[in-house]
């Protein structure tokens, strides 16, 4: 071999070295993220859910990437979405806001990791057997919504004590609605109150729902969680304004945005544990020993401006145990 031949065979092997390096390094790992709802709508709790993965040390488009499949609020669509998830194989799928999508992803693998983020009781809608120990493919995070529901219609009744009437606006085929029914049954029954129901399945039953509990004349509203409801949140807030109805919504993320007053854990920081879950499972740890997180801080928001445009006198009472009063 002369020496330009050498120079030649050098010189192509160096520029092939940074190929092959690049070759050698591992794939970026891909988070499935499996919704009910609108990219729209969840701007916000998708953020806090990449700040927790931050947190574990994963950036998306820097060492993680992230799939969307978005069901836009038809839950016949999830069973699909989930299953091209699975094809695709993504390295975790993480279901956030909704039971329905949760039980979608489960039914479509039993191997791949899947971390929810739901209001529902994990156990009693079949999700997890223990709360300590999930066992199988499934952890996440539950901020307790559904056993909130009494909750919120105390505060109610203590906001408006002459009120006879009061009502819930559910989803409808919500796996927690039996659950906050019979909570919320018990309590209106312990102070001698009623409780009607309006259901909504689409975006469209939302106004013949809400006009349904108009006509019956009810005092005051409760919504359930639910991730249509959350996604047409601005059109309830819209409803309860032009009826003046007193509303208690199920997060903060509600009074802020024009609700009368909100009580809950913020699901926005649901979210990010729930990123931060991800984060662990993508660095090794197995969702059936990552017990199942509970929501431990529960914030009553007040908005001033919405009381006064109702006319309702907030107790001081309830001014005492606020833990944000907008005005």
């Amino acid at each position: 071999m002369n020496r330009r031949e050498f120079i030649t065979l050098l010189g192509g092997a160096a520029a092939a070295w940074p190929l092959a390096a690049r070759a050698q390094q591992p794939a970026m790992p891909v988070i499935g993220v499996l919704h009910l709802g609108s990219p729209e709508a969840n701007v916000s709790v998708m953020a806090a859910f990449r700040r927790g993965l931050a947190e574990t040390g994963y950036v998306e488009g820097r060492n993680v990437a992230i799939e969307f499949r978005w069901a836009h609020n038809d839950p016949t669509r999830l069973p699909d979405l989930a299953a091209d998830l699975v094809r695709d194989r993504v390295a975790v799928i993480a279901t956030p806001g909704s039971v329905v999508s949760t039980l979608a992803a489960k039914a479509a693998t039993t191997t791949i990791p899947i971390v929810f983020n739901t209001g529902a009781d994990p156990v009693e809608v079949g999700l997890v057997t223990s709360l300590n120990k999930p066992g199988g493919n499934i952890t996440g995070v539950s901020y307790m919504n559904t056993e909130l529901a009494a909750k919120r219609l105390g505060i109610l009744h203590e906001l408006l004590p002459k009120a006879a009437r009061f009502a819930l606006l559910v989803e409808r085929n919500n796996p927690s609605n039996d659950a906050v029914l019979a909570d919320l049954r018990a309590a209106a029954a312990s102070i001698g109150r009623d409780i009607e129901v309006a259901a909504a399945g689409i975006g469209s039953d939302i106004i013949p729902a809400f006009t349904s509990l108009v006509q019956k004349r009810v005092d005051a509203v409760l919504t359930s969680p639910g991730q249509l409801l959350y996604d047409r949140r601005m059109q309830v807030l819209a409803l309860a304004a032009r009826y003046t109805l007193p509303v208690i919504y199920p997060a903060r993320e509600w009074a802020e945005a024009g609700g009368l007053m909100s009580y809950g854990s913020s699901y926005t920081d649901q979210n990010r544990q729930a990123g931060i879950y991800v984060g662990r499972v993508l660095k090794g740890e197995k969702p059936a020993t990552l017990p199942i997180l509970r929501a431990t801080r529960f914030e009553l928001v007040i908005n001033m401006q919405i009381a006064n445009a109702l006319g309702v006198d907030v107790p001081a009472s309830l001014f005492a145990r606020a833990d944000e009063v907008i005005e």
